[in-house]
């Protein structure tokens, strides 16, 4: 069975005619019936029957029709929907860490999207930590992602964006809250909460104890900084964060390490020589060139 064939079964069914789909088809009429008798052995039974010098569908010519109708038009659809992406029009999945997401995120793409050529993209957005975007940019299930950098893979370029600096978070009832500075061993002396360890800023938190020979009691772990924010409020502990502009959205002192400078940075990430389409390859060129807060 032939992605023709059944268009010829289609229009001989509509016009309810032999010669005139083979005209309106461009065929001849011997080549049009060899393939509707072929079609039919194929299928073991009979689609067609003669009504004088017409014909009509059978039974199971009716079934077959309404299937048929309902594979060629969901074809038409993807055809369609293939040509826009491939034009003015196109589609990228993007994903992120979750602090991109109050701020700048929307803010990139309404730029982005306020450009004329670039108006009709769409996007879809998916929040994930930096391990699950790198596997999704590996599985090209993301287009695009912003997440922290991930070592020893060359398949994804990563492109410097953001430089958050990292504070400690404590409630407003806390012993250090009179306090705008602390210094980086005081931590220790404290129960934390932390990252998600298998997150990018868990794995830096982490090293960052290490290489300052500190070993802090870490009695929670958290996906994002909000999370981690909200029992900051009810004076859990305290936290080594990434000072993200939506922490100003709680009630917590938020204090400046006075004798480590930390940094966290976030990274554009896309998967190198892949096939891109060209909405994708503007809002690349566009984000590594707008994009970049530091």
């Amino acid at each position: 069975m032939t992605l023709n064939q059944l268009i010829y079964f289609q229009t001989i069914a509509r016009l309810e005619h032999f010669r005139k789909a083979a005209e309106e088809l461009n065929i001849s009429q011997p080549s049009l019936s060899h393939s509707m008798s072929s079609l039919e052995d194929e299928l073991g039974l009979k689609l067609f029957k003669r009504n004088g010098r017409n014909i009509t569908l059978t039974k199971y010519g009716k079934v077959f029709l309404e299937k048929i109708d309902k594979i060629l038009f969901e074809l038409d659809l993807a055809q369609k929907h293939m040509k826009q992406l491939s034009g003015t029009h196109g589609h990228i999945d993007i994903a992120y860490v979750y602090p991109l997401s109050y701020s700048y995120i929307p803010k990139l793409v309404r730029e982005f999207l306020s450009i004329e050529d670039n108006k009709n993209t769409t996007f879809s957005f998916h929040q994930q930590i930096t391990a699950d975007i790198i596997k999704g940019l590996m599985i090209e299930r993301f287009d695009v992602g912003f997440c922290a950098f991930a070592d020893n893979n060359d398949e994804i370029e990563f492109v410097p964006l953001i430089k958050q600096e990292m504070v400690v978070i404590t409630s407003r009832n806390h012993e250090l809250s009179k306090q705008d500075t602390v210094k980086l061993k005081d931590i220790e002396k404290y129960q934390v909460i932390g990252y998600d360890r298998s997150s990018g800023l868990g794995k830096l938190t982490k090293n960052i104890f290490l290489d300052n020979g500190l070993h802090p009691e870490i009695v929670h772990e958290c996906p994002d900084e909000n999370s981690i924010a909200s029992l900051m409020a009810e004076d859990f502990g305290i936290a080594l964060v990434a000072n993200i502009d939506s922490l100003k959205n709680h009630s917590i002192n938020i204090l400046k390490i006075d004798d480590y400078n930390i940094d966290h940075t976030v990274y554009f990430a896309y998967k190198k020589d892949n096939y891109q389409l060209k909405a994708i390859k503007k809002f690349i060129e566009f984000t590594t060139k707008h994009g970049k807060l530091y």
